[in-house]
């Protein structure tokens, strides 16, 4: 079982699935990464307060936006890449190593523009197809993820994770 060191506070999360031309960008995370270390995944990262904090606030009490302002940050600062519109794909939850809890949402958008341009966080990326994806050593679920959003952008309904089936 999975010890939580505190039953209210999550690490919140946010993850892209980046499509172009019928293809999505995938990257190594670097082997000093806390959490699944050498794997293959999406771009995305944690929220920060500054993504909110440091802007001025949408009505008097609140900031709205704020994962899509932080997702569009890590999107850059991992990979270079502007993204256009990014829709809700599904969340997920985890427990770290270190006991925190994480709450991952997860998007998808097309790319925009920008050339790939690795930070520290990442030794390799990939443009691929979707049964491509199912041959890297991915964090488990994300080749469903991204089966998904093949299946979304191909028109089909109804999508849902591959393995609620």
């Amino acid at each position: 079982m999975d010890t939580v060191l505190n039953q209210e506070l999550h690490r919140i999360t946010s993850t892209a699935i980046i499509h172009r031309d019928g293809k999505y960008l995938i990257l190594k995370r670097s082997p000093h990464k806390k959490t699944f270390p050498s794997k293959w995944t999406v771009p995305g990262g944690g929220l920060e307060t500054d993504d909110y904090t440091q802007t001025e606030k949408t009505t008097h009490d609140h900031w709205y936006y704020a994962i899509e302002r932080s997702l569009r940050r890590e999107i850059k600062e991992e990979c270079g890449l502007e993204t256009g519109k990014l829709d809700y794909l599904l969340d997920m939850t985890f427990i770290r190593p270190d006991g925190t809890p994480v709450i991952v949402l997860s998007y998808y958008g097309p790319y925009v523009s920008g050339d790939v341009v690795l930070d520290e966080d990442s030794v390799e990326y990939a443009w691929v197809a979707c049964e491509e994806a199912k041959t890297y050593d991915l964090i488990e679920g994300i080749a469903e993820e991204i089966e998904m959003v093949d299946r979304i952008l191909k028109g089909e309904k109804d999508v849902i994770f591959a393995r609620e089936k």
